[in-house]
C-alpha cells in the first residue's frame, strides 16, 4: 500500500490532485466523484512510514532514536516538519462559556452582560 502511493506521490510530483474513482478489491463496487485524498495520504511515503514508527512506539522519542539511528532534536525535527504539513484539529475546542470569559477579559462585555450569557 505505501508502495503505491510513493510511486502516485513520484508520478504526480507534488501537484495538488483529486481522485475521480474509487474501485473496491474483489469487489464489484465502484464509485465516481471527485475526491481530494485525506491530508495524512498526501505525505510523502517515508513521512507515513515515520509516523507509523511513532504510533506503534507509543510516541516514544527514545524508541524512535533508536529505531532510525538518530538524535532527539532530528526526531522532533522531523516530527514538526510532517506536522506543518497537516491541518489543525482541534479536538478540545473551548467551551462557550470560556469564549465568554474571554470577552469579558478581553473589555468586549462587562460582568452583568457576563453572567447573563453564562446562564442561557
Amino acid at each position: 500500500m505505501t508502495q503505491d502511493w510513493s510511486e502516485l506521490i513520484s508520478l504526480t510530483q507534488g501537484v495538488s490532485f483529486t481522485v475521480e474513482k474509487v474501485r473496491l478489491k474483489n469487489r464489484d463496487i465502484a464509485i465516481e466523484g471527485s475526491f481530494e485524498l485525506p491530508p495524512l495520504a498526501r505525505l510523502r511515503a517515508e513521512d507515513v512510514l515515520f509516523i507509523i514508527a511513532f504510533v506503534r512506539s507509543h510516541g516514544s522519542i527514545k524508541e524512535m532514536e533508536a529505531q532510525f539511528g538518530i538524535s532527539y532534536p532530528t526526531v522532533k525535527n522531523r516530527l514538526n516538519a510532517i506536522a506543518a504539513q497537516l491541518p489543525f484539529v482541534d479536538v478540545n475546542p473551548p467551551s462557550a462559556k470560556r469564549d465568554v470569559l474571554d470577552q469579558l477579559d478581553r473589555g468586549e462585555i462587562d460582568v452583568t452582560e457576563a453572567l447573563k450569557r453564562i446562564k442561557e
